[in-house]
């Protein structure tokens, strides 16, 4: 496997996967062409024999100056437990700090179990939030009315 930067060209490859790969839903609005555009430097694909077999869209915050964000993170299902996410977080950690970032900021769904199990396995902690599903701290209405989300942060 190796792990790259992302190119402006890869929008064209991965693009189409992203429903796929989440049996369907619809997320590829999740991942706008502006992104392989604006964040290739803090980006990633993992790729074997040529095909992408994941990505992480990532960023510098512009508001707080210790902090990169992780926006968006896929990897094709076939590929799953295979470290393939790890290696590119890592990626990604690595590169906050040579912009030396201290703090790494995502978040998820509060019904995305394995993406809340996931994380913290990464090292991330759940910040405490306005309300508790499940026994998990959400923010209520992050991403509009409604939309309650679990915000995770991890120093590194």
């Amino acid at each position: 496997m190796n792990i790259r930067y992302v190119k402006q060209s890869d929008y064209y490859s991965l693009s189409p996967l992203i429903n796929e790969w989440w049996d369907g839903r619809q997320m590829r609005d999740m991942l706008p062409k502006l992104f392989f555009d604006h964040f290739s430097n803090t980006s990633f694909v993992a790729e074997e024999d040529g095909k992408i077999i994941g990505f992480l869209i990532g960023f510098l915050s512009q508001s707080h100056l210790q902090e990169g964000y992780i926006h968006f993170v896929g990897v094709h299902p076939l590929h799953r437990g295979h470290h393939v996410g790890r290696q590119l977080y890592e990626s990604f950690f690595q590169t906050m700090k040579l912009y030396g970032r201290s703090l790494v900021r995502c978040v998820t769904s509060p019904v995305n179990k394995d993406s809340i199990a996931y994380h913290i396995r990464m090292g991330f902690e759940i910040e405490g939030g306005n309300r508790v599903v499940n026994g998990i701290a959400v923010h209520s209405n992050y991403d509009g009315p409604g939309q309650e989300r679990v915000l995770f942060v991890k120093r590194i």
